[in-house]
C-alpha cells in the first residue's frame, strides 16, 4: 500500500487510528457504534484500523483494515518515535473511502496537495474533518479528548479552594470510598463542587446510570492508562463529555455551552462513581 515511488494505485501512509470499542476516534460519535456508522461500518466486536494517506495524484483517502493487530503495532511503535513501516495486506482491506475524518497536519513528499478525489457522485461523499470554528458534539469530544491528553496543564489551572463548601469538604477531604447511591442525590451533593450548572448534573445523572441501570453501548465509557493507582476516564452522552482521572476531580463540557470547560469537585460521590464506571469501562486492547 505505501511505497517510494506513488503510482495511482499506491497509498502514502501519514497516520492510522484504531476503531474498536475502547479506543476510536471520538470525533466519530459518543460510543462505538455510532463511531463505525458515521463511515458505514458494522461494529464488530474485534474493531478496525484507519490508514489515512494519499494516492498518487495527492489525493486524501481512509482505508479501513481488518487487520488490528498490525495498525496498534504501528501507532505504538510512532508513539514511541521510532520508524515503522505500515503496508497491510490487500487481504485485509476492507474498504477505501474518499477523504479524511480527522485533520492530519502533514502531506506525503512528492504528490500534490492533500484534496478530496473526485467521485462525480458516485459512493459516499468524501470524510471530513469537523469545523473547529463552530461548537457541536463533535468539537464537544475533541474538546474532551484534549483535556485527556493535556490533563496536568488543565487541572493546574483549577484552585481546589473553589469546591471547598463553607464547612463541608473540599475535594482532598475524603477517601473517596462512598458508593454512589440516588442519581439527584449524587447531583446535589456535588452541586457545591462544580455541580451547580443544570446541564453538569444532568450528566452526572445520566453518567450514575451508565452503572445503576442497563450499561451503556461499548464505547460511551474508555478507561486508558494515567498512573500506577489511577485511570483516565472518557465518558459521553447525549450532549455530554467527562473526562477525570479516578484519583482525582472530573471535567464536564456540554453542547449548550460553547467551548466551556466545568469542573466538578471530588467531594463525597465522585470517589466512588468514578470507581463504578472504570469497572464498566472499555480498554484499549
Amino acid at each position: 500500500m505505501a511505497g517510494a515511488d506513488a503510482d495511482d494505485d499506491a497509498l502514502l501512509v501519514l497516520t492510522a487510528v484504531l476503531l474498536t470499542p475502547g479506543r476510536f476516534p471520538s470525533v466519530l460519535g459518543d460510543d462505538y457504534a455510532a463511531a463505525c456508522a458515521a463511515l458505514s461500518l458494522e461494529p464488530y466486536e474485534e474493531g478496525y484500523g484507519l490508514v489515512l494517506g494519499q494516492d498518487g495524484d495527492g489525493a486524501r483517502w481512509t482505508v479501513v483494515v481488518e487487520d488490528v493487530s498490525l495498525v496498534a503495532v504501528a501507532i505504538a511503535a510512532w508513539d514511541c518515535g521510532m520508524e515503522h513501516d505500515l503496508s497491510p495486506d490487500d487481504r485485509t482491506v476492507l474498504c477505501a473511502l474518499p477523504g479524511w475524518p480527522l485533520a492530519v497536519a502533514v502531506a506525503a513528499p512528492g504528490v500534490p496537495a492533500p484534496h478530496d478525489p473526485r467521485t462525480d457522485g458516485v459512493g459516499p461523499a468524501p470524510l471530513t474533518p469537523p469545523d473547529t470554528g463552530v461548537w457541536g458534539p463533535a468539537q464537544r469530544r475533541l474538546g474532551a479528548d484534549e483535556i485527556a491528553g493535556q490533563w496536568a496543564l488543565w487541572r493546574e489551572q483549577i484552585d481546589d479552594a473553589e469546591f471547598v463548601r463553607p464547612g463541608g469538604e473540599g475535594p482532598g477531604d475524603t477517601e473517596g470510598t462512598a458508593e454512589p447511591g440516588d442519581g439527584g442525590a449524587v447531583a446535589a451533593d456535588l452541586a457545591g463542587d462544580g455541580g451547580r450548572h443544570p446541564g453538569v448534573r444532568r450528566a452526572l445523572s445520566e453518567a450514575l446510570a451508565y452503572t445503576t441501570a442497563a450499561p451503556p453501548p461499548p464505547g460511551r465509557i474508555r478507561s486508558a492508562f494515567a498512573s500506577a493507582d489511577a485511570r483516565t476516564l472518557r465518558v459521553d452522552g447525549p450532549g455530554w463529555s467527562m473526562v477525570a482521572r479516578t484519583d482525582d476531580i472530573a471535567f464536564i463540557l456540554l453542547d449548550e455551552e460553547p467551548g466551556e470547560v466545568l469542573p466538578v469537585g471530588r467531594g463525597q460521590h465522585l470517589p466512588g462513581l468514578l470507581k463504578a464506571l472504570d469497572a464498566l469501562a472499555a480498554r484499549p486492547a
